[in-house]
This record gives C-alpha cells, structure tokens and sequence, in this order.
C-alpha cells in the first residue's frame, strides 16, 4: 500500500515538474534571451518540436506491430482521429502560412497514413488458423523428453454392461461411476 503511494506522489512530481515547471523554464528562458519577434520564433521552434514528437511516439507500437504480427496495441480509431486531427492543422497551418503550424501536420498526417496501412496489412493476418488480432501469446516448456519406445503389452478394459431396468451394471455398480475395472 504505502508503495503505491510513493509511486502515485513521484508521479504527480512528474507531472507537476513537466507542466508547470518546464513550460515556466521555456517561459522565462525565452524572456530572458530573446527580444521581440526572435522570440515568437524560439517558441514556435519548440512547440513544433512538441508537436512533432507527438506524432513520433506511435513509432515504438508501430515496430512492435511489424515484430508481432499483431495490431492489437495499435487502436484503428486513435491512429484515425489523430490522423484526421493532423490534416485539419495542416490544413489551418497552411491557410495560415503558418510554418509553426504546417510542418508538424505534415509529418502527423504521413505517419497517421503509414499506421493506417500497417493495420490494414496486419489486421487479417492469420497465424496457426487464428487471426493476429486475438492470437494469445503462447509458451510452451518441455521439462522431459518423450518416450522414444512404446510399451506393446496388451491392455484389457473390463467395461461392465448396462441392466436396462435400473442403470447398473451386472456386477451392482453404477454406470455414472467414473472408475472403470482395468487390468494391465
């Protein structure tokens, strides 16, 4: 319990420090070192590095896609709307000729269309007559070796027969007995 909420106070640490105390250091930075329209261009450099890097981060899930075979930790929806999203931007960013705005798009839209086509080429998939999506992972762990020799002995299966009055078998026992008389 109290590890979880060590993990749960670093987390909010994380958050806190990314959104206030980063965008305040960008804040204060570019006050500090540029003047006038010098620093609209740093901070639109940053945000474009931002927002390219948004659409970067899929790349891992993409590779794991290939690896695997499998697209079920790429969501079709997402991968849609943030492709949609991109060309919309792109779209304002170049009605605009805002280049801050335009550039990222593009490379939002062109990895929104690479996904799209990697589950399309990927969603069918059938591996061992299951289809990638729903394949489970499987392990498999051989302890020993099989048996190379087959015991021939014969095996005689005493199977008593059914009394059609009552159920039983001749010998008194019930036929819903699981245990069957063999002899090796």
């Amino acid at each position: 319990m109290k590890f979880g909420i060590v993990l749960q106070m670093k987390s909010l640490g994380l958050v806190l420090w990314l959104n206030i105390g980063a965008f305040g250091l960008i804040i204060f930075l570019t006050q500090i070192l540029c003047e006038g329209p010098k620093r609209a261009e740093v901070i639109g450099w940053i945000c474009m590095a931002f927002s390219i890097s948004v659409f970067v981060a899929p790349l891992s899930v993409m590779g794991q896609v290939i690896r695997t075979k499998s697209v079920e930790f790429m969501p079709f929806n997402l991968t849609l709307t943030l492709a949609f999203s991109a060309v919309m931007w792109f779209m304002y960013g170049l009605l605009l000729r805002d280049v801050y705005v335009a550039v990222p798009n593009i490379a939002g839209m062109l990895l929104g269309v690479l996904q799209m086509v990697l589950y399309g080429i990927y969603k069918n998939i059938k591996t061992n007559g299951v289809t990638a999506e729903t394949k489970l992972p499987t392990v498999v762990k051989v302890d020993q070796e099989m048996p190379t020799k087959v015991n021939s002995e014969a095996v005689t299966v005493n199977i008593p027969s059914k009394d059609s009055k009552n159920g039983e078998a001749k010998d008194g026992k019930s036929l819903k007995d699981p245990q069957i008389n063999s002899q090796v």
